[in-house]
């Protein structure tokens, strides 16, 4: 599995209270995964020059619809609709401190993605330690692998389109910023909260 560019880790017991409130995590797992395509086809749409870009994009929109889909099997076999809920402010906070001007914007939207895809990866395999016994913890110990893959993606990409940026430094300060992030997130049944 890829190491991750994580600042911080989440703090111990967060897996017990994830499973205390588990509908409602499955339930934000589902958003998370349906985000995470859209953000995939939405970069498309917005850098359709970057070619090196594209084929790996296309992928991990598809890879993360499918991990939408599994998410909602789930919550169908536990009789729970989807439905909406207040999202958690984790990813709006940490996009803040993407940089307004380009190149330097699609460079920071990759490590930003490239943070959150590795604090979802966390997340879950700590869900699949919680849930070791349940089929729950079967589907989460499936997912770590894609999930470890997709922050990897974004570092790849970011690295591609890095323009000679010191992308190490970059990444540094944006995983001490999701830290900081993270940790000023009010207490929400969430995948990232």
């Amino acid at each position: 599995m890829t190491p991750h560019p994580l600042a911080s880790a989440t703090v111990p017991g967060w897996g017990a209270r994830a499973v205390a409130s588990l509908d409602e995590v499955l339930v934000d797992h589902a958003h998370c995964e349906k985000k995470a395509a859209s953000t995939a086809v939405s970069l498309l749409f917005r850098y359709p020059e970057q070619e090196a870009l594209l084929a790996p994009l296309a992928g991990l929109a598809r890879e993360e619809l499918l991990h939408f889909e599994k998410v909602l099997a789930a919550l169908a076999q536990r009789r729970l609709g989807f439905r909406r809920l207040v999202p958690s402010p984790y990813a709006e906070r940490l996009m803040a401190a993407v940089r307004p001007h380009e190149p330097a914007r699609l460079l920071d939207t990759l490590l930003c993605l490239a943070l959150i895809e590795a604090r979802s990866c966390e997340r879950l395999g700590l869900l699949a330690e919680a849930l070791a016994e349940d089929d729950l913890g079967a589907l989460y110990r499936g997912l770590l692998a894609s999930e470890a893959r997709h922050h990897a993606a974004y570092l790849a990409l970011a690295e591609t389109v890095a323009n000679g940026a010191d992308v190490g430094a970059r990444l540094a300060e944006l995983a001490r910023h999701e830290a900081a992030v993270l940790a000023g997130v009010p207490p929400m049944a969430r995948i990232h909260a």
